[in-house]
């Protein structure tokens, strides 16, 4: 790999970590904002919910508009955005201006992520060299969600301002590095074909309205989802409706049957509401149940990070020689097997208790992030990279809303202030059967694609 693919990937893997710790960051500095600003219990939640609606709600807009209108364009304006308002969600002194900046900051990183996605599979050439690039570029992003917590306990100690502003000083880094490495592309918009204006309008509707509605299930505000699901259901069927007569389609539905990128993106929604399902129900444990500071509970979590070593080293190794489909099923196992032991959880657990499971789950990691995004776009046409990572990515993000909306409403009805060590317990059934379910989805697609390859061979 040149000096100069190696620049881009570092940037490209700084700013999918940048997204990742700024969501488990301000897991654990939502308290402390909370008090500052004087925001009720019931609305503090909105902090990290109005990031999930605009991300949600934008990443498959913004994975078109990067296939469109130029990918390193939409990243570096994304970048800029993310950094701006993330600044912005500092200096705020009132809660509803915190709350825009989040709403802000989320779709900034709905346009970012899946641009990122796609510049790291046009800029390295399938087979192994994407392989690795995108096994490193997965551990990066996964050590995100993993290390944030650890950095947000210890910035949130000084202040929790520097939740925000850390991400600037990263952010404005690697804009810096990108306008410089990155290589300029030239727009694929055709001159004779129009942008799927209603097509944008109606998906992104259904995705914001979607998100709201996991949020609001979460929250035990029943009514108020259904009625926002139903709408989200009703601009889905419109979206599809259009998009089959459009003649310049937002998204070209064909796309889901080719190749893995359905039955991957279905698993890694699964995936990763187990995954988050999971963390919330475990910092509720140490926290409420045992009394832990969140501090600790993020130091907790930091062995989860062996993953930004597991994957660069064997990930590779491992899809040479049994493939992409194979590897992420046995991250899959490896997620469920972790998940399961948690079902013996006692009231007097230790951190060597939780070890075995926080080892397999780094282990889950590293062989499930790269291969999966690799097997989304594996067939695939080059022009279509960007929208199929939207889509990779909106599963990642549905996927941790309706997994912590399960998870909160088996623990007690979202009452978790009175949760017992039985109610955890049997929360903790969730991303048990999440993640055994994702081994299902992806076993089927492993022996469909062991069935394709024997049928071309």
């Amino acid at each position: 790999m040149a000096a100069r693919a190696w620049g881009v990937l570092l940037v490209l893997c700084g700013a999918l970590f940048l997204e990742g710790i700024d969501i488990a960051m301000l897991n654990v500095a939502v308290p402390a904002i909370a008090d500052d600003l004087d925001l009720s219990t019931g609305s503090a939640h909105w902090i990290i919910s109005a990031y999930a609606l605009g991300y949600g709600g934008f990443m498959l807009l913004g994975g078109r508009s990067a296939d469109l209108f130029g990918r390193r364009r939409v990243f570096l304006v994304g970048l800029a955005v993310f950094v701006a308002f993330s600044g912005l969600g500092g200096l705020a002194d009132s809660g509803w201006l915190l709350v825009t900046a989040r709403f802000a900051t989320g779709v900034a990183a709905g346009f970012m992520t899946p641009a990122g996605f796609s510049i790291v599979t046009s800029t390295f050439a399938e087979g192994p060299l994407r392989n690795r690039a995108l096994a490193i570029y997965g551990a990066v992003g996964a050590g995100g969600f993993t290390l944030g917590m650890v950095a947000g306990g210890l910035l949130t100690t000084v202040s929790w301002r520097w939740v925000f502003f850390a991400p600037v000083v990263l952010g404005t880094l690697l804009l810096v590095a990108g306008r410089r490495l990155i290589r300029a592309d030239v727009p694929r918009l055709p001159s004779t074909a129009g942008f799927d204006v209603i097509g944008a309008v109606t998906v992104t509707g259904a995705m914001v309205a979607t998100v709201f509605g996991l949020v609001s299930l979460g929250e035990g505000h029943s009514r108020t989802a259904l009625v926002t699901l139903v709408a989200a259901a009703v601009l889905l069927v419109g979206f599809v409706l259009g998009e089959r007569r459009s003649p310049a389609p937002l998204v070209r539905l064909d796309i889901l049957r080719q190749g893995m990128l359905l039955s991957s993106s279905t698993a890694g929604l699964l995936f990763m509401g187990a995954f988050f399902g999971f963390q919330l129900l475990v910092t509720l444990y140490l926290q409420d149940l045992r009394g832990w500071s969140p501090l600790e509970t993020g130091l907790t979590f930091a062995v989860m990070g062996a993953d930004m070593v597991l994957a660069p080293l064997f990930t590779p190794l491992l899809v040479a020689r049994f493939g992409n489909a194979a590897v992420m099923t046995s991250g899959f196992a490896a997620a469920a097997a972790a998940f399961a032991l948690t079902l013996r959880l006692k009231a007097d657990w230790t951190y060597v208790d939780l070890l075995p499971t926080l080892l397999l789950v780094a282990v889950a990691f590293a062989l499930t992030y790269g291969p999966l995004t690799a097997a989304a776009t594996d067939g695939l046409d080059e022009s279509e990279h960007g929208v199929a990572g939207g889509i990779v990515y909106t599963a990642f993000q549905f996927g941790a809303a309706l997994g912590l909306s399960a998870a909160t409403i088996v623990l007690v009805g979202g009452d978790t202030a009175d949760a017992t060590l039985g109610d955890y317990r049997r929360a903790l059934l969730v991303p048990t059967a999440a993640a055994a379910l994702a081994v299902l989805i992806g076993t089927v697609a492993w022996a469909r694609r062991r069935r394709w390859v024997a049928q071309r061979n």
